[in-house]
């Protein structure tokens, strides 16, 4: 079982109370099961509030798993996007090899709920941590369990954490290599080789592969971005086939990058090296992390990539809405809105006003666009507009940009059964752990 179901669906018994942000005082003291049960509409929510679309994420759920597959790469989706147990047993349902995290604690999260292969997207040198993961490798044999190090100085700290940990498990580490000017990852290929070295002279530590992140690299489509991305997963695959030809791997290996943004790349230049031929006999795996594809949004993913309307019959689209009130038109042409940075997320692009929702739903006027967030407040610029065009107390629908850091401002999330649905129905609710 690639998760516990059981533990998945206990979060139904769950109670509802005033820690989760939006929900109606009438839910509180009531399950989640329950309240679910009085078949609540989103206009029963108060303001503002965030919401999954249930529609749009079946079909990227399916949008992904065919695409991974008939590229011939697995998917290990990077859980830390939602931190929601529901989705990753979403995700594992249709398909995903691992669920992908980012620190200790995240795994431990996972753990809670079963979830069988964690790859750990960062280095392991936490001694609580590793000494948990040591334990729990001993309790469960059939857990599996991958980090990376970027150095040898890493793989050192780990075996001197790992020398008083319990059990003899050994933990599969990948070797990160990173680029100039990125983020973590050796700078070099040579200097990842002396990491794999050290790696393969460990008693606690197994040599699983090697592994990378290209975003770090780039940041749009540009002629010079997708060079630099080729280029640094050419070097990633060179790494790969010189650990395999020095027949420093004991067993089958894992070469893994790739973020939402050029997953197309990943697949161009290293879905080959699944093929034995390609990495010198060594049975490979290519692991794909894409982990923003489930939410998807209106902005920074939908510019950037290669599964959208502009490039694909099937393509993903946003599972995330904003929904703000206006609560005061203190200008013809300014509106304030009750969401804010607390709310929504602002760090890849602001929210873009899509439309007035309600019985009464109405385009906004042309030129309509969010200037600012503050703590609790949009600035919706209103050019030309007037007071009736979104007048106080009427919600406005805004499209996101960057799931990573929606999901991360809100403990529960209702799931409605259609944003463009004249009154959504909330059909369920994600938890978050955070």
């Amino acid at each position: 079982m690639a998760i516990d179901k059981g533990v998945v669906a206990a979060l139904g018994d769950r109670e509802l109370g005033p820690e989760h942000k939006s929900l109606p005082p009438a839910a509180w003291g009531l399950t989640v099961r329950e309240f679910l049960a009085t078949a609540p509409h989103l206009d029963d929510f108060e303001t503002p509030v965030l919401t999954v679309d249930r529609a749009a994420v079946d079909d990227n759920l399916a949008v992904m798993a065919d695409w991974a597959r008939g590229a011939g790469v697995l998917l290990a989706p990077h859980g830390k996007t939602t931190m929601s147990p529901q989705l990753w047993a979403e995700q594992l349902d249709a398909g995903a090899w691992a669920i992908t995290l980012a620190t200790g604690w995240q795994a431990q999260v996972a753990r809670s709920f079963g979830v069988a292969r964690i790859l750990l997207a960062n280095a392991l040198v936490d001694p609580v941590a590793l000494h948990w993961l040591a334990a729990e490798l001993d309790r469960d044999p059939e857990f599996e369990f991958l980090c990376w190090a970027d150095s040898v100085a890493t793989v050192e700290l780990m075996d001197e954490h790992l020398a008083t940990a319990p059990g003899t498990a050994k933990i599969t580490v990948l070797v990160e290599l990173g680029g100039a000017h990125g983020r973590t990852g050796a700078r070099s290929v040579g200097a990842a080789r002396e990491i794999a070295t050290a790696i393969t002279r460990s008693r606690r530590l197994r040599l699983g592969g090697v592994g990378g992140y290209e975003g770090a690299l780039a940041h749009d489509r540009t002629p010079e971005a997708l060079v630099a991305v080729r280029g640094y997963l050419d070097e990633l695959a060179r790494l790969h086939r010189e650990i395999a030809a020095a027949g420093q791997y004991s067993g089958p290996a894992v070469i893994t990058a790739g973020g939402s943004a050029y997953p197309d790349l990943v697949v161009e230049r290293l879905a080959g090296l699944a093929d034995d031929e390609g990495a010198q006999g060594v049975p490979t795996s290519v692991v794909l992390r894409s982990g923003a594809y489930l939410i998807h949004d209106d902005g920074f993913y939908a510019g950037i990539s290669p599964l959208t309307a502009a490039h694909t019959e099937r393509p993903l689209r946003s599972a995330m809405h904003g929904w703000a009130r206006a609560v005061s038109r203190p200008e013809p042409e300014l509106a304030l809105l009750d969401a804010g940075k607390r709310d929504l997320p602002f760090d890849e692009g602001l929210p873009v006003p899509q439309l007035i929702a309600g019985p009464a739903a109405h385009e906004l006027p042309t030129g309509a666009t969010v200037s600012a967030l503050n703590d609790q407040h949009t600035f919706l610029r209103l050019p030309g507009g007037a007071p009736a065009d979104v007048p106080v107390g009427s919600v406005v629908r805004l499209g996101l940009s960057h799931p990573c850091t929606a999901f991360d401002k809100w403990r529960l999330i209702p799931v409605i059964d259609s944003a463009d649905a004249e009154r959504p129905r909330v059909v369920d609710l994600l938890h978050t752990f955070f």
